[in-house]
């Protein structure tokens, strides 16, 4: 197989995440001192946050945290929403964008955003990754091992206990009695120790693509399979896509024989072939990545039917479109997945994972690699304890990576649990229709029914049909030609 890859490829296929927003009102600020926060800006948000430092840690650890805060409109003495990040790696501060569905949320509600220790603002962990260095995977492997030897004591510091312990330190900062959590994907995994070791802090749960304790996130092709099946699905029943065929069979056909095409594959950017061979690798997991969004899924069919015809382009420009934004610390990501995930996985669970799907071990190999110059001790989690606090779980129904089962087979242990699945709907589903309002509604009364009908209108959107795009609606494409003929 070869084993070109770049860098880019590396950070944005580590990518199994997404967390969010800020929050909180003008009473924390007078509660810890005023002159401690100052106002700052975030991409994708346009209003003033309240931020400051809270130093964590000690010797080569030590962190001053960055702490974002979006006060609340109308401040009524509600609890304050903490969001995490996923990864793990990601820095929240990158996904203020989501803070804008949950305006309702925010207006009587503070919402609170925390970059994690070796993330983002909180001294980010990046082993001098920048996406845009070309190198094969020992290459990088060399880099990681460098950066290890270099940062050694700061690598084997960072894991889940200490992030729920910052978290908490956090919480005791700003004074809050309790908090309500949001995690999403990592996040979820997060918050769910946190529940386990601060069940006394935490008022409610919110689980946007639940990564269970127990569960083992990082064998992901069966649940990226499952998702291309959902999808090949959809397809066959969409009468634009289904004019693609058997586009599922182009794909195996793609991956096998891409030995012989690796060299015809357009620069995402440039759309000039690339000087270097693209190894299978980077195709399987440019499938896998799309799966994570609808809009990307959408236009798969189509890019892959292209490929198979000897037209690379319109996968070339799916991968422009996943281009990193910068959001992961490689070294974060190493010290946490090293120790809590590729330490207790098996290569029989692997040999069971990877078989009969197109993924194969394309994502695992990455960390598998990484994690041979990352030696952080095995860290293993207790059995979980019965908790009774109100949990919503948000799940996608094709979400490739952490699959709505997975709720299914490992949450028992929550008396008090919602889940809602996303029709059609990939990883992370937060922003989506209906879902902004249903955590509101949760939120006002979490041990109340839910009524979540809402999500039945939810759709996946349409199909890419070539080139330009989905095809217009013949009846909308005729009102809009008539329109223009009458205003001649």
């Amino acid at each position: 197989m070869d084993r070109e890859l770049s860098v880019v490829w590396i950070q944005r296929f580590a990518i199994f995440a997404i967390g969010l927003f800020i929050g909180l009102s003008p009473a924390v600020a007078e509660e810890r001192e005023e002159s401690n926060f100052s106002p700052c800006y975030l991409d994708g948000w346009s209003h003033a946050l309240h931020c400051t430092k809270i130093p964590v840690g000690e010797g080569e650890a030590a962190v001053d945290l960055a702490v974002m805060i979006a006060p609340a409109v109308n401040d009524i003495g509600l609890e304050p929403l903490y969001l995490l990040a996923g990864g793990p790696g990601q820095a929240a501060s990158y996904l203020t964008p989501i803070l804008n569905a949950l305006y309702k949320v925010n207006q009587s509600r503070a919402i609170v955003l925390v970059d994690r220790r070796g993330s983002g603002y909180s001294a980010a962990f990046d082993c001098g990754i920048d996406g845009e260095v070309h190198m094969d995977l020992e290459a990088v492997t060399d880099q990681f091992s460098t950066c290890y030897l270099e940062n050694s004591s700061f690598a084997k510091a960072l894991h889940s206990r200490q992030a729920v312990d910052d978290l908490e330190e956090v919480r005791l900062q700003l004074r809050h009695k309790k908090i309500a959590l949001w995690g999403g994907s990592w996040g979820t995994r997060t918050a769910l120790l946190y529940q386990q070791w601060y069940p006394e802090s935490l008022s409610v749960l919110i689980l946007d693509a639940v990564a269970p304790i127990d569960s083992k996130v990082f064998l992901t092709a069966q649940a990226a399979e499952k998702a291309l099946l959902k999808l090949e699905k959809d397809c066959s029943q969409d009468p634009v896509c289904s004019e693609f065929g058997d586009w599922r069979s182009d794909l195996d056909s793609l991956l096998r024989d891409w030995d012989g095409r690796a060299s015809n594959f357009p620069d995402p950017h440039s759309g000039r072939t690339m000087e270097t061979s693209v190894p299978r690798s980077f195709i399987q997991n440019l499938i896998r990545t799309a799966l994570y969004t609808p809009e990307m899924a959408a236009q798969l069919p189509y890019a892959i039917s292209q490929a198979e015809e000897g037209n690379y382009l319109p996968l070339s420009g799916l991968a422009g479109l996943l281009s990193d934004d910068g959001s992961m610390s490689m070294g974060l990501t190493l010290s946490v997945a090293c120790a809590e995930e590729l330490n207790r996985t098996t290569e029989e669970e692997l040999a069971a994972d990877i078989r009969n799907s197109f993924l194969g071990d394309a994502f695992f190999e990455i960390f598998a690699e990484g994690c041979k110059v990352w030696p952080v001790s095995p860290i293993t989690y207790e059995v979980p304890e019965e908790r009774n606090h109100p949990v919503l779980i948000i799940s996608g129904e094709a979400d490739p990576i952490t699959p709505h089962y997975y709720a299914e087979q490992s949450l028992g242990y929550l008396s008090e649990l919602t889940q809602v699945v996303v029709p059609g709907g990939g990883h992370i589903n937060s922003m989506r229709g209906c879902i902004p309002k249903l955590i509101d509604d949760f939120l006002k009364s979490p041990l109340a029914s839910l009524d979540s009908d809402c999500i039945a209108d939810i759709q996946r959107p349409p199909f890419m049909a070539g080139a330009f795009g989905p095809e217009i609606d013949k009846a909308v494409s005729s009102e809009l030609l008539s329109s223009q003929g009458d205003n001649k």
